[in-house]
């Protein structure tokens, strides 16, 4: 089966937006699409040559190119993608977030710090969604929101204490 080649045609401003998007956009497939166009428009290369350079096969760049021709920057967006759709929402996150920089026992719980499995219980309790601890510690990282281990530190309400402390560990021979 032999292609029919496809040629597109670029206007200054086509050609403008296509060099924006291919150097501002940090998603490599609209880069990637964007590098097709501009190797079909500005240096004419057909879509076998092109596929070679980009590492595709033909049929995929003849198709990029067919979306372009007919929808423009547009069609160079991903199609919506069958599946279901994520649990974790915006809404969710933010609450989320929200949650988690509140003290437990502000929200009146019987804890005072939180953890991984509290905050998924709380929230499940709250929105009704149960996630995993791990994806609700990968969204919290993205918001550079980390978890460690609590930090205990002993104390007394004795004045003195501090001196005693130093006290008791201070070696025996001296």
């Amino acid at each position: 089966m032999v292609m029919k080649p496809i040629k597109v045609e670029l206007k200054e401003d086509d050609l403008k937006a296509l060099e924006q998007l291919y150097h501002q956009t940090k998603d490599v497939r609209m880069r990637t699409r964007a590098q097709i166009i501009l190797l079909n428009g500005e240096q004419c290369l057909v879509a076998g040559a092109i596929a070679s350079i980009v590492r595709m096969n033909e049929v995929s760049v003849q198709r990029i190119l067919h979306r372009y021709q007919t929808q423009d920057i547009e069609g160079l967006k991903d199609e919506p993608r069958s599946g279901r759709p994520p649990k974790m929402t915006a809404a969710y996150l933010e609450k989320l977030i929200a949650t988690v920089r509140r003290r437990p026992r502000a929200l009146e719980l019987d804890y005072s710090v939180w953890t991984l499995d509290y905050l998924r219980d709380y929230m499940a309790e709250q929105t009704g969604i149960l996630l995993s601890r791990e994806t609700i510690r990968r969204h919290l990282k993205k918001a550079d929101i980390t978890f460690s281990r609590p930090q205990h530190k002993i104390s007394s309400p004795d004045p003195d204490y501090e001196v005693k402390k130093k006290r008791s560990k201070k070696p025996e021979n001296s």
